[in-house]
Formats: structure tokens, sequence, C-alpha cells
């Protein structure tokens, strides 16, 4: 099982460059060229972490190649437009910190702080968490803890003295209290701060349903942030934290593969299928928590059983070629021209099922450097 997915991964690696990474399918499924992405920064991310924990140079050096042709000696970064404020783009800045210390070079320091003044430009909502784009004013994702706090806690850590913990942990506490629903024990995928636009409740501000990837990457949020903080509120902010929602989405996990439905709480509605990517990142959250004391012990076999399953019902092999499938390819809210995007469940069991995507493999390949340790 464990050489299978080596090969896999090797297969990923041999057969993408970075001007053409096969596993981008939004980007060549639209044509578009190569640019500094969050899907990249999901399989590069994994990349790093497999080197760490496999100690295969292939990795490493793979990993810097792609990073490099996008980073020049100044620090700029081709296709990162931060005037767009788009947090998805400082998702793949946090590989910046690994290669800085591995190898000295300061251009990967001169691009973090270009990637930081992102950080400190991006527009927010009235309590203070950032917006998910320009083009979503006032609106905050799942997805966003995600891309942007990893990032910006290791800038605080390790260059910033601490400084702005207090931000870190606000914003968080923000989600907790707008996007929770303590029924269900589950997260809403965004919530709209003014209330107004189309998918959201006008009492509320959240949107309608639980997407599975969503919550996915909020566990991977919370257990990378605090793997990067170093703060006594790690054990009593963000452990508390982990563990509600690890239990809240466990009260869902399908009994047959162990895995969680796209929509998560609809298994029974027609369409819902267990969806990977969302349940690679509950497997690496649940199994990372775990070594991190986040979690009891005993969930540990919670995590493996997950990738697992994952393995079983969705890593395939013909005739020597493997693939990855079950992967929900995008789902997002809005915006105003496109109302299709509701937040409504015939909305995220509509969107395109495909193989071989960064947001599913990356996060598989995550969990597996979990599985190693």
């Amino acid at each position: 099982m464990i050489s299978l997915i080596d090969r896999f991964i090797d297969k990923l690696i041999k057969e993408s460059t970075p001007e053409k990474p096969i596993w981008n399918i939004e980007s060549i499924k639209h044509g578009k060229p190569a640019h500094w992405n969050y899907i990249d920064g999901c399989m590069i991310t994994s990349l790093i972490e497999l080197y760490h924990v496999k100690k295969d140079q292939k990795y490493l050096d793979f990993s810097k190649a792609f990073i490099d042709h996008f980073i020049d000696s100044d620090g700029s970064i081709k296709g990162y437009n931060i005037s767009h404020y788009n947090v998805d783009d400082i998702c793949e800045g946090r590989v910046l910190f690994d290669l800085l210390r591995m190898t000295g070079d300061q251009k990967y320091l001169k691009a973090i702080e270009f990637i930081h003044q992102h950080i400190k430009t991006q527009p927010r909502t009235k309590e203070g968490n950032f917006w998910h784009k320009l083009i979503y004013p006032n609106q905050v994702w799942l997805d966003g803890l995600f891309m942007a706090q990893p990032f910006y806690t290791r800038y605080e850590t390790t260059l910033n003295h601490k400084q702005n913990y207090d931000d870190i942990i606000h914003q968080f506490e923000r989600v907790r209290l707008h996007m929770f629903d303590p029924s269900k024990k589950l997260y809403v995928h965004g919530y709209d701060a003014e209330k107004t636009i189309f998918w959201a409740d006008p009492v509320t501000g959240k949107s309608k349903n639980f997407w599975l990837r969503a919550m996915g990457w909020y566990v991977v949020a919370i257990v990378d942030v605090m793997s990067y903080m170093e703060d006594e509120r790690v054990n009593t902010f963000f452990k508390p934290l982990l563990q509600e929602i690890v239990d809240g989405l466990l009260q869902y996990q399908d009994p047959k593969t162990k895995m969680f439905y796209q929509v998560v709480d609809m298994k029974d509605q027609p369409g819902n299928y267990v969806e990977a990517s969302g349940s690679a990142l509950i497997s690496y959250a649940i199994l990372k928590g775990t070594r991190l004391n986040a979690l009891p012990p005993h969930y540990k076999s919670k995590g493996i059983e997950i990738f697992y399953g994952i393995i079983d019902t969705y890593l395939s092999e013909k005739d020597g070629d493997l693939n990855l499938g079950g992967i929900c390819l995008v789902a997002g809210l809005g915006p105003e021209n496109n109302r299709r995007r509701d937040g409504s469940y015939a909305y995220y069991i509509s969107e395109p099922i495909v193989e071989n995507d960064a947001k599913g493999v990356g996060p598989l390949i995550m969990a597996y450097t979990e599985v190693i340790r």
C-alpha cells in the first residue's frame, strides 16, 4: 500500500513542470498560464513535508526548482498581484520559510517580506477578519483561514517577535462566533459581515450548508497555526477549538469508507458522495493533532482509518497508471454575477469531480507524512 503511494507521488512530479503541473486541473481546464497560486502551494507544501520525514533529496530538489521558477533574485514573485487582495495567494508563501532556513538564500526572505505586505494591507471586516478576496467584500470563508493564517503565524514567530498573535487568534474567535452551528457542531462555508450578499442569511450572514473541504481547510488551519505558534493560547484556545470541530465532524463519518460526504450532514440525499480532499485534510489534522497532544491519543486510529479509506476508495491503478479520484474540483460562493454558486445542496453536488488535483493529492500526502511519523 505504501509503495503504491510513493509510486503515485513519483508519477506526479515526473510528469509536472512549473509551466505545466498536472495536478493543477483548474489551470489546465481554463488554459491559464503558469502562475503563483494556492493549488500549487498545496502540492509543494506537501512535498517539502515529505522531504522532512523521508529525507529523500528528490522531493526537496523538485520543490526548490518549482518555487525558484516564480521567485526573482529581488524577491518579486511572478504572477502575484497584491492589488487583487486574494488571500489564496498567500498560501504558497509558507514554503519560503523552509527554503530560507535550508538554503540561506536571501531572495526567499525578500519574497516573504513581499507577501507580508499583502498581509498588512488586506482589507478586513469591521471586526477585523480578512476579506476572502477583493471581489468578495466583507466576506469571510473558512478556506481563507488556511490560506493566510499559517503564513501569518510563521512570520510572527520567526520574524516579528510574535507581536500580532492577538490578531491571529481574534480572527479565529470571530469565525467561531459567526460561522459555527452549535446544533450541527459544524461550520458553514462562508459568512457575509454585511448580511447583504444573495447567498447569505439576512439575519445571521451565514451561508446555507456545510461543505466538507471548507471544514477540512479549517481544521488544518488550526493544527498548522498551533505548530507554528509559541504561546500558551495554543493550549487554552486552539486545543479546545480543534477538539470541538473534530468531534463534530466524526458524527458524520461514513461507517463503510471511513470518509466524509461532500455536504457533510446530508449523506442520504441523492447525489451526495464521499469526497477525497476534505477527508484527507481531516485525516491530516487528526493525525497531526494527536502528535501535538492537542487530541487524545486514541484519535490517531481515526486519522489512520480515514487515510486508508481514501486510498481503498479512490486510489486506483490500471495498466500501471495510478490516479486519485473523488476530488471536488472547486466550490465557492458568488460573486454577485454568479448566482449559480448560491451555497445550496444542489450547487455543491453539481461541481465537477476530478482526478489528481492537488487540492486532494496535497492533503493526502500531508496525511501520509503523519502516518510515516
